[in-house]
């Protein structure tokens, strides 16, 4: 979702708001925008497409100025163009907005009969010309930007400069992320710690509703009634270098590739490598609690469901899990002795926070599976777990999934022995298992590359794909289709295998590739059969196995990738991998934007 950077500085800032708006691309963007104030003049440069194009502009005609705002723009309301592109000016108002004016219509409304005139199809329009009409009314700045704020009403994060005040930015929040960056004699705001960390590594995180008066001397932050709050300065462990690609075509194949290392990292940290047991995680007594509710959205629920499978196994704990942007409106009954588990990358996904806060208004204790520590989800949580991915670029996620799994599975086991249903020989063959999995994930991605990256010229051929899974690799077949179809942009459909009959069948001919995730577990046999149906229609089969598969199955195939057999508990993670490659290649070979497919963002700051 949209990226936002400010600086009230000592030196000219254009450049330097690119370059923080490169470390904002990950979320995800259709247009970029830059406005400075020099000697008095509000200007600005907006391009429609990626950064490169505003970078263009700015070589040719340089914007001067030593205090700025900028954007990184992904389309809600109004087309994505330059016109719509932010900042937005209104009589000397220059304003950047991530979020949604829900009110946005009627205050247009308002605002056209009492004479105003606007320039774009956006609702962040509507936010510049309240300030400029209040302004113009004889309100400072300051009464003006509460005025705005008691007058609009949605999910933004706001952040506003007024020409004839060269030397301050305003920003206010209420919904998605914002954060002060505190420097020496000089002040920044940006949509994460990640776009301030060249510049400082103290932060103040603003809450919801507070708004933020920054000179180049420190900011005051203050409510909507006007007054003053307190917010900690905290230091931020955002990484202060620029992630590149390294030797890698594109983020997503570096981040596939990372898997095998992050994942390490991610299981040192709940699991003790020399007893093979679980580390006492605090903050959840899982043996307290008589059910447990999970919410994410889309890979992120896709791991959540994993995790259903396997508290329900190990733990015998009963899980509810919905995605979020339906969890928190069918009002689940919900009482305090259950616990609810939220899981996001980036911690900041509004439905998913949501609905947090509905299970903490019901008196749950709430813990938070993310990426970000320092989010707005970890920061509301009772418990954070988090899944040490490090930065993820790609907005089709893949270490973030993974990470997940390996997360999931460790307290799946650390539940199962605090309720007494894992043994402690249990526990350690299951440790042993996680353990082991970034060796063999690593032989994985050596061995099976150039086998999919052939396959994936063919699969490219074809409109729509079919995936079959069982069990935890049910999960991985919806996970395979989202893939694809966010990638490549093939249309995709993943069931559960036993599900064929019921509908999906009618779809198979010698046209419809029906990709088929099946290790030899307590499924195989069923998984079989259901093979065996797409045979008989002539549906073209690539079957995804283990060595133990493979020699079981003999159907013909249009291909058959074969894993090194291993664990249930850990073949959710190692069968991910054919599945993201195989979207990978495919989308590589149709030449599609691979880390930045069309209309999706990274993080999904609005409903």
């Amino acid at each position: 979702m949209c990226g936002i950077v400010g600086i009230v500085g000592n030196e000219p800032v254009a450049g330097r708001l690119v370059d923080a708006l490169k470390r904002l691309e990950y979320r995800g963007y259709d247009s970029a925008g830059v406005a400075t104030i020099d000697h008095g003049v509000l200007d600005r440069r907006r391009a429609e497409g990626k950064l490169y194009n505003l970078e263009h502009k700015l070589a040719g005609d340089p914007l001067p100025g030593t205090t700025g705002i900028a954007h990184t723009r992904w389309a809600t309301h109004g087309i994505p163009n330059e016109t719509n592109a932010h900042p937005h000016f209104v009589d000397g108002v220059a304003v950047v907005h991530n979020g949604i004016i829900e009110n946005f219509s009627e205050i247009r409304d308002e605002l056209l009969a009492d004479g105003a005139t606007f320039a774009s199809q956006t609702d962040t329009e509507v936010v510049a010309q309240l300030l400029a009409k209040y302004t113009r009314e004889g309100l400072s700045h300051r009464d003006a930007m509460l005025k705005m704020l008691n007058r609009v009403t949605g999910a933004y994060a706001l952040v506003v400069m007024f020409q004839d005040d060269p030397d301050t930015i305003m920003g206010a929040l209420f919904g998605p992320p914002l954060a002060i960056g505190w420097g020496k004699g000089e002040m920044f705001i940006g949509s994460d710690a990640i776009a301030l960390a060249p510049f400082t590594n103290e932060i103040t995180y603003l809450l919801d509703g507070d708004c933020a008066i920054l000179t180049k001397t420190g900011a005051e932050i203050i409510d909507h009634a006007g007054k003053p709050v307190a917010r900690q300065r905290q230091i931020t462990q955002a990484a202060a270098f620029m992630v590149d690609k390294g030797n890698h075509r594109h983020f997503m194949e570096k981040e596939i590739h990372e898997q095998p290392e992050v994942i390490s990292h991610a299981l040192s940290h709940y699991v003790d490598f020399t007893t093979n047991k679980v580390t006492t995680q605090p903050g959840i007594d899982f043996a307290a609690v008589r059910s447990l509710a999970i919410s994410a959205c889309g890979t992120a629920y896709l791991a959540g469901l994993t995790g259903k499978y396997w508290f329900e196994r190990y733990a015998r704990l009963p899980v509810e899990i919905d995605v979020a942007s339906e969890f928190r409106y069918r009002e689940m009954p919900l009482s305090p002795d259950q616990a609810a588990l939220f899981i996001s990358q980036s911690g900041e996904t509004a439905d998913t926070l949501a609905s947090l806060r509905y299970c903490k208004a019901e008196g749950l204790k709430i813990g938070a599976v993310v990426n970000v520590k320092e989010s707005t989800i970890a920061r509301e949580s009772d418990a954070v777990f988090p899944i040490l991915a490090g930065p993820e670029i790609g907005v089709a996620s893949t270490k973030a999934f993974t990470c997940q799994l390996a997360v999931l599975a460790a307290l799946s086991v650390a539940a199962g022995r605090a309720r007494g249903t894992v043994s402690e020989a249990e526990e350690i063959a299951l440790v042993k298992s996680l353990i082991e999995m970034p060796r063999i994930m690593n032989r994985v991605l050596n061995a099976v590359q150039p086998q999919i990256e052939n396959l994936a010229r063919d699969l490219s051929r074809y409109k729509d794909v079919l995936y079959l899974g069982r069990g935890t690799s049910y999960p991985l077949a919806l996970e395979g289709a989202l893939k694809l179809k966010e990638i490549s942009y093939i249309h995709a459909e993943g069931y559960a295998a036993g599900e064929l009959k019921h509908g999906p069948i009618a779809l198979i001919d010698e046209n419809m590739p029906v990709i088929v995730i099946a290790p030899h577990d307590r499924f195989f046999e069923k998984t079989i059969s259901n093979m065996q149906e797409v045979a008989a229609r002539g549906g073209k089969i690539i079957f995804i196995t283990d060595e133990k598969g493979a020699a079981a199955s003999k159907l013909a195939t249009m291909a058959t990738i074969v894993l090194p057999n291993v664990d249930e508990i850990i073949a959710p993670m190692v069968f991910a991998l054919p599945i993201q490659l195989l979207a990978y290649h495919t989308a590589v070979f149709m030449g599609t934007d691979v880390d930045q497919p069309r209309n999706l963002a990274k993080s999904v700051t609005v409903e």
